[in-house]
């Protein structure tokens, strides 16, 4: 009997694991999923816990309510992948050949691999949301919170979905000014980015909002260490910024076990195709969602597009014919902007993002580029389709990027 092993069940390896299982003779193939974890994770919405908006309940489910019939479910973390024997062993001893293999494994944050951050004030007036320890954490302090120097920074790119630290100062915004507080507040926000955003179209709207909201942007900031005796954070060209809570985005990087495979680059993201999503080391191997190396944002709306066209093209490999579909980095992030309103952003790897309307010339109902409360209603709405897609329910949504609707 031949397996398909994946190795992640988050967003991207319960769907493929899901599919697989569908389309392959369970015969004739087993469908294997390992994670080390028995919770999943909705993790956009990891963004609304520190303003009270979700809680526990809304974010976290059992991996076993979405693992499709016919998939075996292992808990256990990885020991060691050795592609060129096609062969994993988990922490818990099990050996597993494999024939295909998925890595899903996404990327988690490091703040140890900066100086001072970890051990320096780290769940005292030092922060994540990109964890859901971190964002109850962080809600907490936000309530204790009366006014002050408020720092978010991104250490490093590539990050997990790039606008939620945006997000997060625009509700903090409108979070603090509820309160009463909000002048009181001095919000800063620390990028290694030249701008807002990494497109300049999208950097130039989203940067016009931050003027709006009186939130500071140092720009191509290089953190270099926290000194946490002063409360400072401190640049490689030695800029200090001065904090009385941080919100901090460390380095993210992928499964080391990746690295120590040989299969990936230096943050462990395994290298593919950007437009096939297959290794580029071994042809039996796939990487998806936040797991692979390809210039695209790590975010769910990607996982989802991305997903026919690995499916697609590693049927087409099991059946010894040319691959026919190409993934075209196609992302759609909806932006919370504050005061029930968000903007939305759709672009691909060769267009920036437009203003226009979204999916529909005209009557949208979504704005691209433009704040407003349907897009805000959409944004909260995806967490609905989210876990429609984790139970297999297909949401009708093109994958591939349109200029339909889009004002150039």
């Amino acid at each position: 009997m031949k397996t398909f092993l994946i190795l992640g069940a988050g967003t991207a390896g319960t769907m493929i694991a899901r599919k697989m299982a569908h389309a392959l003779d369970l015969n004739q193939w087993k469908v294997i999923v390992v994670d080390k974890d028995e919770e999943h994770y909705y993790q956009p919405g990891f963004l609304f816990i520190p303003f009270g908006y979700y809680k526990r309940e809304h974010v976290v489910k059992p991996i076993r309510g979405f693992i499709a019939r016919g998939v075996e479910y292992v808990v256990s973390n990885v020991e060691a992948l050795e592609p060129a024997e096609n062969r994993v062993t988990l922490a818990n001893g099990r050996v597993i050949q494999y024939d295909y293999l998925v890595v899903a494994t996404g990327t988690d944050i490091h703040p140890e691999e900066t100086e001072g951050l970890k051990d320096g004030g780290w769940g005292e007036n030092i922060f994540d949301f990109y964890t859901y320890k971190g964002a109850a954490a962080l809600a907490s302090a936000i309530s204790r919170f009366q006014g002050g120097r408020l720092l978010v920074n991104v250490v490093e790119n590539p990050i997990k979905c790039p606008v939620a630290p945006l997000e997060f100062m625009f509700l903090a915004d409108a979070y603090f000014t509820r309160k009463g507080i909000r002048d009181k507040v001095e919000i800063t926000y620390a990028t290694p980015l030249p701008g807002a955003f990494t497109k300049p179209v999208a950097s130039a709207a989203l940067s016009k909002i931050l003027d709006e909201k009186h939130i500071h942007v140092e720009a191509e900031y290089n953190t270099g260490w926290v000194d946490s005796s002063r409360n400072m954070l401190v640049s490689y060209d030695e800029r200090e910024l001065p904090y009385d809570l941080m919100v901090s985005v460390p380095l993210n990087k992928g499964a080391a076990f990746l690295g120590a495979a040989g299969i990936a680059d230096e943050l462990n993201y395994v290298k593919v195709d950007k437009y096939t999503l297959q290794s580029t080391e071994y042809p039996n191997i796939w990487a998806l969602g936040d797991a692979a190396n390809i210039p695209a944002s790590k975010a769910g709306a990607v996982i989802h597009f991305q997903m026919e066209a690995a499916f697609k093209n590693i049927r087409a490999h099991m059946q010894g014919k040319p691959m026919p579909d190409a993934f075209d980095g196609h992302a759609l992030c909806y932006i919370e902007t504050g005061f029930n309103k968000a903007t939305l952003i759709d672009f691909d790897y060769t267009h920036e993002p437009y203003p226009g309307t979204y999916p529909l010339p005209v009557v949208g109902p979504f704005a691209l580029l433009g704040q407003t409360l349907p897009n805000h209603w959409g944004k909260l709405a995806f967490r609905y389709m989210y876990f429609m897609m984790m139970h297999g329910i297909e949401i009708p949504l093109p994958n591939k990027f349109s200029m339909v609707g889009k004002r150039v």
